[in-house]
């Protein structure tokens, strides 16, 4: 089965694609500010640079794309049909790499948080905030 755009077309729509400031992750800070909490967001100091960090707490939450980060049994976790081993690849690495940046601030002593794309589209970001809330105060 073949892409139903060309190469071109292809390669700038997948450039657009953001790493950080992503509306799921504007919309979940917007949220979590709006119930009191301060945070620092991609703090370059820390491994994999979290997208939001709580210092108060020593915890990080993650906002991750369920097609990038491969969220497991998500129907938003597809495999392009076109270039199968390169995205194989390009996934495998994202997990891989997700679990050293946990691995990572763990042992440096910080909790962590994951918030799945789906979650947020599904629940909203002002209830995926009271969790995240809830979940900073349970420590």
């Amino acid at each position: 089965m073949s892409d139903v755009v060309d190469r071109t077309t292809r390669s700038r729509m997948m450039a657009n694609i953001r790493g950080k400031n992503t509306k799921p992750e504007v919309e979940l800070r917007s949220a979590l500010h709006r119930r009191g909490l301060r945070f620092r967001i991609h703090d370059k100091r820390l491994p994999g640079r979290p997208d939001i960090v709580f210092p108060k707490y020593k915890a990080v939450v993650h906002v991750h794309g369920c097609y990038w980060h491969r969220h497991r049994g998500c129907r938003f976790a597809t495999t392009p049909s076109s270039n199968i081993e390169f995205w194989q690849a390009k996934f495998n690495s994202n997990v891989d790499r997700d679990w050293k940046t946990d691995r990572a601030l763990k042992e440096a002593g910080w909790r962590t948080f994951v918030v799945w794309e789906c979650s947020m589209r599904e629940a909203g970001a002002t209830a995926i905030a009271a969790k995240v809330h809830e979940w900073l105060l349970s420590h």
